[in-house]
């Protein structure tokens, strides 16, 4: 193990290319996720059967399988069916879709949080009720979930290493195409788990600001299905 400062400089573009790739399907993901979360959590929290069904068997096959599983069936399955998609493209629904299910059960277990005299007291002074949903309920809602949402970023962020396994060059992917390619697996991996920590631990930091700042816990349903 020889760690020097042309380590250091030789690896360092290549593995902050790849960071700025994990970067990249974070954000994005985060953001698919966060809308089809929301929306899966206010049809669950309707009373239409007819599509509280098909929301909660989302949420339930998603929850009940790998997202590893996921990964490999958008990227290599379903070109079978005639869907091609780019390993970008496929880490990127894989990951929101997941993520997706488990925020919808953040973003409905703020609404529940909502007090029902609110909404009753809306529709007593004759508020439709999609208004009293979009003007009372859902913003304070979303001011309760907003450090779990922060929480399960960061999760995100760590967990879009597993794209890597369909050829992403991200910054696991890169990482491992450095190593294997000049054998300094402790210096390559150890840059690796340093940029990680460098990204993720103040994002951790202002996701607990965030906590303390709106004086709230946070809400996060366990990841057993």
């Amino acid at each position: 193990m020889d760690f020097s400062n042309a380590d250091i400089i030789e690896f360092m573009p290549r593995l902050l290319w790849g960071a700025l790739v994990t970067i990249e399907i974070t954000v994005v993901s985060i953001l698919f996720a966060m809308a089809l979360g929301l929306l899966v959590a206010v049809v669950r929290s309707s009373k239409l059967r007819a599509l509280t069904l098909p929301a909660t068997l989302f949420v339930d096959v998603m929850r009940g399988t790998p997202l590893l599983l996921q990964i490999f069936y958008i990227y290599y399955v379903l070109p079978l069916a005639g869907v091609t998609l780019s390993s970008f493209t496929a880490g990127v629904i894989a990951l929101s879709m997941n993520y997706a299910a488990y925020l919808s059960e953040v973003f409905r277990s703020g609404i529940v949080a909502v007090p029902v005299g609110q909404r009753e007291a809306a529709w007593s002074l004759g508020i439709p009720q999609r208004e009293t949903m979009t003007r009372i309920v859902m913003p304070q809602a979303l001011r309760l979930v907003i450090p779990s949402v922060g929480n399960y970023f960061v999760s995100l962020f760590k967990d879009s290493a597993l794209v890597s396994v369909i050829a992403l060059t991200e910054l696991m992917r890169a990482g491992q195409l450095l190593a294997s390619s000049t054998f300094k697996h402790f210096e390559v991996f150890t840059l690796v788990a340093l940029i990680y920590l460098a990204i993720s631990y103040p994002a951790s930091w202002l996701v607990r600001w965030l906590e303390a700042y709106f004086k709230i816990g946070r809400i996060k349903p366990s990841k057993a299905p």
